[in-house]
């Protein structure tokens, strides 16, 4: 495998956990008089951190929420991913064979917050791989699109950018792997991936099962 760490998103990545989380997001968006499909509520919302959408919520819904609603959030969210939450398909084969290959220079580099990341990590058998290595966007100066995570991550195990593979399921996310100069693999299960092309995406694969060979 040619490159010198490989940098993965979580949510959508190694965990399914979207579906969830914006399930949760949608019935409190509906508790503050804004209903959204679970169509809608994906594409305001999937892959970009919900701090940042705080001006996008009180603009939709006449009410701006801060630390305390961004809290009941979490903690509601938090519920729903530890009763609910799985790994995607094939994930455990296809990281422990990408570890192995690169000498555990891999990391995971999320929007989410830090404890989020974790405890999914936790909870799908997944943390061994990125223990010490994990990047929230909650803890750099800018959040996805913005490569900022990405270069956090890189920066941390000592390889250039220009180097890394970012492995990413959304536009925001494809976009901050680009800006920071990685060779960007976009997971596209249904679909296409026509959009995430269209972001910047050097690879689309639809299987877990496939990335390892496509890295060689």
């Amino acid at each position: 495998m040619r490159f010198d760490a490989v940098l993965f998103d979580c949510d959508g990545v190694l965990v399914d956990s979207e579906p969830i989380t914006n399930g949760v997001l949608r019935e409190m968006l509906q508790e503050l008089g804004w209903l959204l499909t679970q169509e809608e509520c994906m594409a305001h919302f999937v892959g970009k951190a919900l701090k940042e959408e705080v001006a996008l919520i009180a603009q939709q819904t006449g009410r701006n929420v801060g630390a305390d609603w961004l809290a009941a959030f979490q903690q509601r969210r938090n519920a729903a991913l530890r009763e609910r939450l799985t790994a995607i398909p094939n994930v455990h084969d296809a990281v422990h064979e990408i570890h192995a290959h690169h000498g555990a220079r891999i990391a995971c580099a999320s929007g989410a917050d830090r404890f989020k990341v974790e405890m999914q990590l936790r909870q799908v058998g997944l943390m061994d791989y990125f223990e010490g290595r994990i990047f929230s966007g909650y803890e750099t100066p800018r959040s996805k699109p913005f490569p900022d995570v990405y270069l956090a991550a890189a920066s941390a195990l000592l390889a250039s950018p220009h180097r890394c593979a970012v492995v990413e399921d959304t536009v925001t996310g494809v976009a901050a792997g680009v800006a920071a100069g990685a060779y960007v693999y976009a997971y596209a299960p249904l679909g296409d991936g026509a959009d995430l092309r269209a972001a910047g995406a050097s690879r689309v694969f639809a299987d877990m099962a496939d990335l390892p060979a496509l890295m060689r």
